[in-house]
């Protein structure tokens, strides 16, 4: 299992060697996707920490703060690589190529989905701050409307 914050410096890597950098919220929401399609497929999460239900939609706190100066601009950066399986590289990259191209807006459209994990948590705003239960992110990504593949 992965550390959140290794796979978020890995996806901005790729996107900066890529010519094709993301903002914070993108990330945030590439985050989202790349631990949703992996619950989808293996039935355990990538990375351990857990994503809270904020009102910009699913946000993984520590990588958010890490990366929060940069407001709406886009995240240029090199991190030393990791070592990720192959097939997991696979999927990263797969999700990256396809949400960075994306307007921010959409993305987040997208994870905030009606009657999606993370609206049943954020319950217009009751919920704010509270944790999206990892089975409710796999139950998401199961569904053909929500899966990429």
């Amino acid at each position: 299992m992965y550390k959140a914050m290794d796979i978020a410096q890995y996806i901005i890597t790729k996107c900066t060697r890529d010519g094709s950098p993301v903002s914070n919220l993108q990330l945030q929401k590439i985050l989202y996707w790349v631990q949703g399609e992996y619950l989808a497929i293996s039935g355990r999460p990538l990375f351990q920490e857990d994503f809270f239900s904020w009102q910009i939609g699913p946000v993984m706190p520590n990588v958010y703060y890490r990366f929060c100066g940069y407001g709406a601009s886009k995240i240029l950066g090199r991190y030393p690589e990791i070592t990720i399986e192959k097939d997991t590289k696979v999927l990263i990259d797969q999700i990256v190529e396809e949400k960075r191209a994306l307007y921010p807006w959409v993305l987040r459209t997208q994870t905030q989905k009606e009657g999606g994990a993370w609206d049943r948590i954020y319950q217009n705003g009751k919920g704010d701050h509270q944790i999206i239960p990892s089975d409710m992110i796999r139950a998401d990504f199961l569904e053909t409307d929500f899966n990429i593949t």
